[in-house]
């Protein structure tokens, strides 16, 4: 369901040749197209916030909850098996810290959903419970709020230049013991418009390029975002006001 980046290039070139309103080139091309698709899919998360608090419709094809649910999916990654520190001589007698380093592990991780922990002495999975870590004695310290492994919890920090989180009580590292489960959005790929030269001129390389990964639907709105960075870049204030205004209508279309 990738959208071509061919496609939408060639697409911002005929926009942006005619009436002599500018080149853009692969390299311009590739850093509009990373910042128009993080746009694109920043707004997702807004739109169905909106979204979400007006009656819908019986039609699953044009209920907007239901088709920025789809597109969101898209990105959806299931029950990814975390790795967990190990720590062979922790004097407590716990086998590990529970710390999962995201930032190493998930790298394209763009927000965090469902944490769950599978323990060797409980018959089921379970969800952990997000706490903040000014929270985190006051929990540990209270006889109702201390987290077991029939209720664990999670903590999220910032180390060295990486991004963890902390499970509660610790699970083992060994994967045959204890495991730990995360659901998250991923970010999407940075789009690329691969080439070569030939006779001074760039030419497509599908083996070198990366498509854009939203729904086939935001192709619209991919070139028309595109043209107004493009706009500024070459200094054509017009094909700016242009792009704007196409975008405008399509959004209006969308959510009238």
């Amino acid at each position: 369901m990738a959208i071509s980046v061919d496609t939408v290039y060639q697409k911002v070139l005929v926009f942006a040749n005619k009436e002599q309103r500018g080149y853009i080139t692969p390299q311009e091309f590739n850093l509009f197209a990373d910042q128009a698709q993080m746009e694109i899919f920043e707004q997702y998360f807004y739109d169905k916030n909106q979204f979400g608090r007006v009656p819908g419709n019986n039609y699953a094809y044009s209920d907007m909850v239901t088709n920025l649910e789809e597109k969101i999916q898209l990105f959806e990654r299931y029950d990814r098996e975390a790795d967990v520190t190990y720590v062979s001589n922790n004097p407590s007698g716990h086998d590990s810290w529970g710390d999962v380093n995201l930032t190493t592990q998930f790298p394209n991780l763009y927000r965090l959903g469902v944490v769950r922990v599978d323990y060797e002495t409980e018959p089921h999975y379970r969800v952990a419970e997000e706490i903040q870590l000014n929270e985190l004695t006051k929990y540990g310290t209270s006889p109702l709020g201390d987290w077991t492994k029939t209720r664990p919890v999670y903590t999220r920090y910032s180390g060295a230049n990486h991004k963890n989180l902390k499970v509660y009580p610790y699970p083992s590292s060994d994967k045959t013991i204890d495991r730990v489960l995360i659901t998250y959005i991923q970010k999407p790929s940075k789009p690329n418009w691969g080439y070569v030269v030939v006779n001074d001129k760039p030419l497509y390389n599908s083996n070198t390029s990366t498509d854009f990964e939203l729904h086939p639907a935001e192709e619209s709105e991919l070139v028309y975002k595109i043209l107004a960075f493009s706009g500024i870049a070459i200094e054509k204030p017009q094909l700016t006001q242009v792009a704007a205004g196409l975008e405008q209508v399509k959004v209006q279309q969308e959510k009238q």
